[in-house]
């Protein structure tokens, strides 16, 4: 009799059971599709409400099309901007110069100047690394450069690209592209899968550098270590495979595993610890659907061999850029990650605890931004928005 009375309880809402019977999750709509988590926990956990006052301020605004904030050593701010240029603004937000000297990018689409990331010695030699859509013979493809960031001159110094997700194709979707440096100094970023059908099964290939996250050095190699780097034809950059679309990746500041979100279809957001050697799925397993409502593939959500996420959306999240929050200022937040939502319009804050999400939180849900890229600085966070909007969030 007790069998029958759990059975009739909504599927979404046995996910949560065991997490905190009087904090409902967060997500009140009806997934997309009936498919069941492969663990308790895995979607729709419980609820969370930070109790620390906290404030959010708009610091800037009209700043075209962002796509990526990082901080730089003093506390300013280093925003890309899709066109093909960055800025620098003042830790209050103003603007203190427009850096250009960069490659042509492909701005169609989802394309553009997108990612930064600074060298880890970026204090003494000041090269920072960037990730764009590059236009290449009859398609175009992610390519990561690096240069001087010259302030005297207002340029980047010496540009050069040093690794290309190969092959090009005609899509102006999902190059994936965000990228963060480990603490040996080697360089982790994302590629997309490039939507088109071409595209998408290549996430499978290991000769192929679609739907990828890569290890390489500063100068584009492939990483000492990599997994596949002695097998042949397969792309030795590569260090895990099987991606959608990853536009979030940061590092979490205490195991110092490589933590990254991706773009499911029609459902299936995923939040993932990316692994060497590791298969992602993607397109074989989802807990997504086509967006016209059919089924992705055979329709299955597990297979051996294929990682699972650590925790997925239905209806998604639309992921940008992420960060963990690795101060104390607010210090429920300590170690917690927080991930711009684009579709959903706000930034959700994951709990996490033994590599599980233990909670969940919506934040900022009642500005109407897509949240683009989300950023950690000395207790505060700092979050850009496709409207041109910086906003910062510190303890009150």
């Amino acid at each position: 009799m007790k069998a029958k009375i759990i059975l009739s309880i909504p599927a979404f809402i046995i996910y949560s059971i065991g997490c905190s019977a009087q904090n409902p999750p967060v997500e009140t709509q009806s997934p997309n599709s009936n498919y069941k988590p492969a663990h308790s926990g895995q979607t729709r956990i419980a609820g969370v409400t930070t109790k620390t006052a906290y404030k959010t301020d708009k610091i800037a605004d009209k700043l075209g099309s962002p796509w990526a904030v990082v901080p730089l050593p003093d506390g300013r701010l280093l925003i890309t901007e899709k066109r093909g240029i960055m800025q620098i603004h003042d830790a209050n937000g103003a603007l203190v110069k427009k850096i250009t000297g960069f490659p042509e990018v492909d701005a169609s689409g989802q394309g553009g100047l997108l990612d930064v990331a600074l060298d880890p010695n970026f204090s003494k030699n000041k090269m920072i690394y960037w990730s764009f859509s590059e236009k290449n013979g009859n398609g175009n493809l992610m390519a990561v450069a690096k240069g001087e960031l010259n302030e005297a001159e207002s340029k980047v110094l010496n540009p050069v690209v040093i690794f290309r997700a190969t092959p090009p194709l005609r899509s102006s979707m999902h190059y994936g592209s965000r990228l963060v440096f480990d603490k040996e100094g080697n360089l982790f970023v994302s590629t997309g899968e490039r939507s088109i059908l071409e595209g998408r099964k290549q996430a499978q290939w290991l000769n192929s550098g679609l739907g990828k996250i890569f290890k390489i050095t500063k100068d584009g190699k492939p990483a000492a270590g990599n997994p596949f780097i002695n097998q042949k034809d397969a792309m030795p950059e590569i260090f895990a495979y099987g991606i959608r679309n990853a536009q979030s990746l940061d590092i979490h500041p205490v195991t110092g595993e490589v933590w990254e979100a991706e773009f499911g279809p029609k459902g299936g957001d995923e939040v993932n610890i990316i692994r060497a050697g590791k298969n992602y799925g993607w397109p074989t397993i989802t807990y997504g659907i086509e967006y016209a409502g059919g089924k992705v593939g055979e329709g299955i959500q597990q297979k051996e061999g294929m990682e699972q996420p650590v925790y997925y959306w239905d209806p998604v999240l639309s992921p940008g850029g992420m960060a963990f929050y690795k101060g104390n200022s607010i210090p429920e937040w300590k170690n917690n990650l927080f991930i711009g939502g684009l579709s959903s319009s706000h930034i959700a804050r994951l709990v996490i605890e033994n590599n599980k999400v233990v909670g969940e939180e919506r934040i900022l849900t009642n500005m109407g931004e897509r949240f683009r890229d989300v950023a950690y600085f000395n207790g505060m966070l700092y979050a850009v928005t496709d409207s041109g909007n910086l906003y910062r969030i510190s303890k009150k």
